[in-house]
C-alpha cells in the first residue's frame, strides 16, 4: 500500500507535459488481436491499467517487445484464448475489449467479467445484448461468460446499442472488422476513444464511416494488415492538468493538449468565468482569476461534458461562487469522491445518487482521505493542493492506474506532494 501526502497551497510554475491516452490504449492495444502480423503502437502511457492489458496479451502468448520508453511492438499470431490469465481480467475493466476481437478471430471464448472502478454498477450488458443482435450465443455461469459465434445466425447486421456505451460501440467495431459484409451500429459513441480505434481499424483495412446521427458502418474483411500507429494524447489528463493550474492560480503551461476533444469543456470554463490562452497550437496557460460562477456540471455523452472530467470540475465547484448543480445521470456512484471533500470543510449537500450541490466558495483543510475510483483520485490530488495543511490520500494504487507518475510531475512545477509506502 502507498500513499500521497499533499503540503497544500504552494505556489506552481512551470511546464506538465500530457502523456497519451489511457482509454485510447485499450481498444488500440485491443486490435492487434486481429491480425498475424506485426503492430507497432507510439505513445503508450506507462500507466497500470496498459501493463495489465499487456500481461494479459503474454498470458494467451503473444510477442509484447518495447522498442522504446514508450513504443511497444505487438504480434498475436500465437494466441490462444484459452490460456488467458483470468485473474487479471478481475482487476482490468478495460479486459472487456478482448471480447470482440477474440470472438471474431476465434469463434468462441469462455472469459470472466471484467474489473474497474467503483464507480456504481457497471453491468456489460449493453455488450452482451449487442452480441447476440450479430448472432453470439452467450451462457453466463457465476460470473463466467461463455460466447459462441454462430455463422448460421448471422442474418441481422445492424445493431442498436441499448446506451451511449464507449467499450460497446469499441467492441462491436472490433467483432465487425473480420466479418466480411457491411454491419451497421446504430446509437453508437462517438468519443475520441472511438475515433482513435477507428483511425487504426481504417489503416488495418477495415471500410469505417459515419452514416448518420451516432450510426458507423462497418465493413469487414477476412484478412487485416499489421499497422503503425501514434496514440492521440490523454484528453482527460489534459482536463485534469488544466483544472490542476487554474484552481491553484499557477503559472502552468499544459503541453500535448488535443483542443479538438476539449471543445466542451473548455467553453464551460469560459462560461464559468476563467480564461485561457492557447499557445503552439496544442498547449494552454490558464490566465489568473478573481472570482468564478458555475451554475450546472452535467456529465453527456460525447460531444458534451465527458464524465471522466466531471469530478475534478467538481472541485472546482467548491471555490465557485454560489451553489453549483452537480449532475452525472451516467454513474450512481461516481459522486462518491464529493463524501470525502466534505471532510476537508466542503459544503456539498447531495439530492440523490446522480445530483448534488455544491455551495461555494468554502476553504478546504487537509486530512486523510480514501480513493475509490480513478477520477476520484485525481479530484483528491487537486483537493490536496489547494487545501491548508497536510492532505493523506490512501489508496492510490487507482491513480496510478491512469495517471503516469503524476506526483514526480506535479513536483516539477513546484507541487509538495510525496509517494509513500504505508
Amino acid at each position: 500500500m502507498e500513499q500521497f501526502i499533499i503540503q497544500g497551497r504552494k505556489k506552481l510554475k512551470g511546464e506538465i507535459e500530457v502523456r497519451g491516452s489511457k482509454n485510447a490504449a485499450f481498444p488500440v492495444l485491443a486490435a492487434t488481436l486481429l491480425t498475424t502480423e506485426d503492430c507497432l503502437i507510439r505513445n503508450l502511457p506507462l500507466i497500470e491499467d496498459v501493463l495489465l492489458m499487456l500481461e494479459l496479451f503474454k498470458s494467451m502468448g503473444a510477442e509484447v517487445s518495447w522498442q522504446g520508453e514508450r513504443v511497444v511492438k505487438i504480434n498475436t499470431k500465437a494466441v490462444d484464448p484459452n490460456k488467458i490469465n483470468k485473474s487479471l481480467i478481475s482487476k482490468l475493466r478495460g479486459s472487456v475489449l478482448l471480447y470482440g476481437p477474440l470472438l471474431s478471430r476465434f469463434g468462441k471464448i469462455d472469459i470472466p467479467q471484467p474489473g474497474g472502478c467503483l464507480i456504481g454498477v457497471r453491468p456489460i450488458n449493453t455488450h452482451l445484448d449487442a452480441f447476440r443482435q450479430v448472432g453470439v450465443k452467450i451462457e453466463e455461469n457465476k460470473g463466467f461468460y461463455s460466447l459462441k459465434l454462430d455463422s448460421k445466425k448471422r442474418i441481422n447486421r445492424k445493431v442498436i446499442l441499448n446506451e451511449f456505451s464507449v467499450t460497446g460501440t469499441e467492441n462491436i467495431l472490433l467483432l465487425a472488422s473480420l466479418l466480411p459484409g457491411k454491419t451497421i451500429l446504430k446509437t453508437a459513441d462517438q468519443d475520441y476513444a472511438v475515433q482513435e480505434l477507428s483511425k487504426f481499424l481504417r489503416k488495418m483495412g477495415v471500410k469505417i464511416t459515419e452514416t448518420g446521427a451516432h450510426c458507423i458502418t462497418i465493413e469487414g474483411k477476412k484478412k487485416l494488415k499489421g499497422v503503425k500507429h501514434k496514440l492521440i494524447y490523454d484528453p482527460i489528463e489534459a482536463g485534469t492538468f488544466i483544472i490542476i493550474a487554474a484552481i491553484t492560480k499557477g503559472d502552468v503551461l499544459v503541453k500535448n493538449v488535443e483542443l479538438s476533444f476539449l471543445d466542451f469543456p473548455l467553453k464551460r470554463l469560459k462560461d464559468f468565468g476563467l480564461s485561457y490562452e492557447i499557445k503552439d497550437k496544442n498547449s494552454i496557460i490558464v490566465k489568473e482569476w478573481n472570482s468564478i460562477k458555475i451554475d450546472k456540471i452535467q456529465s453527456l455523452p460525447y460531444p458534451g461534458f465527458p464524465t471522466d472530467l466531471q469530478p475534478v470540475f467538481g472541485i472546482l465547484a467548491t471555490q465557485a461562487e454560489g451553489t453549483t448543480i452537480i449532475h452525472d445521470p451516467l454513474y450512481e456512484g461516481r459522486l462518491k469522491y464529493l463524501e470525502e471533500i466534505n471532510k476537508m470543510g466542503a459544503k456539498i449537500f447531495f439530492v440523490d445518487p446522480h445530483r448534488a450541490l455544491v455551495a461555494g466558495p468554502t476553504p478546504l483543510y487537509g486530512t486523510k482521505l480514501r480513493t475509490f475510483d480513478l477520477r476520484g483520485g485525481a479530484s483528491f490530488i487537486i483537493s490536496g493542493l489547494i487545501a491548508q495543511g497536510e492532505t493523506v490520500i490512501d489508496n492510490i494504487y487507482q491513480v496510478d492506474r491512469g495517471y503516469e507518475k503524476i506526483e514526480e510531475r506535479l513536483q516539477k512545477i513546484g507541487a509538495d506532494i510525496r509517494r509513500v509506502k504505508v
